[in-house]
């Protein structure tokens, strides 16, 4: 027998962006020019529903039918963002994101994609549940005064409204450019 081979995996809402947006990230970025700080390219810009990690390739069925019971009987929705926001402190941040209105469907997809994932054996996640697509991760910040401005300044100009149909089984693997996703499956709403 052959051993098992596991995929880094995750599933999630992929985040199409308009050229409003694009402008906005560009001002964003051109304002934290003199920082470290690893941006998400758009292609990859996506909400997290659930982080899998390394899962061996035999779970892959087990997760599709998980993703088929959690996404059943839900309708497609909309999806609104809304803010600008980071996870750490304001002295110390560490990803800088995008966040969603308050959307209950969004809540229900990852409560009944978690209980049905928990079923075929997956632990469910420690922490609550904060939809967000993730634009850069900061290494380092040449001055964090700066940065606040910066944040303020653009905290309100990020908006957009996308309709969910379907959410994605990615395989992520990591690349000195950067991660590639690529979907291995996709569950309609």
């Amino acid at each position: 027998m052959y051993p098992s081979t596991q995929k880094r995996l995750f599933i999630a809402i992929r985040l199409s962006v308009n050229d409003e947006f694009l402008k906005n990230l560009n001002s964003l970025k051109q304002n934290l020019v003199l920082d470290k700080i690893s941006w998400v390219k758009p292609d990859n810009f996506h909400l997290t529903l659930k982080f899998l990690g390394k899962t061996f390739t035999e779970k892959i069925p087990e997760i599709q039918n998980a993703m088929k019971e959690a996404g059943n009987n839900l309708m497609p929705f909309d999806l609104s963002l809304d803010k600008l926001g980071i996870f750490g402190s304001s002295y110390n941040p560490k990803v800088i994101w995008v966040g969603t209105e308050k959307n209950q469907q969004v809540f229900t997809l990852s409560q009944q994609l978690l209980h049905s994932l928990e079923k075929a054996g997956f632990s469910p996640d420690r922490q609550n549940f904060v939809p967000h697509f993730t634009l850069g991760r900061i290494r380092k910040l040449k001055n964090k005064s700066h940065f606040q401005n910066v944040m303020e300044n653009h905290k309100n100009v990020f908006h957009l409204k996308q309709t969910v149909s379907q959410f994605i089984l990615y395989e992520s693997k990591l690349t000195p450019s950067g991660p590639v996703y690529n979907p291995l499956f996709i569950q309609p709403l």
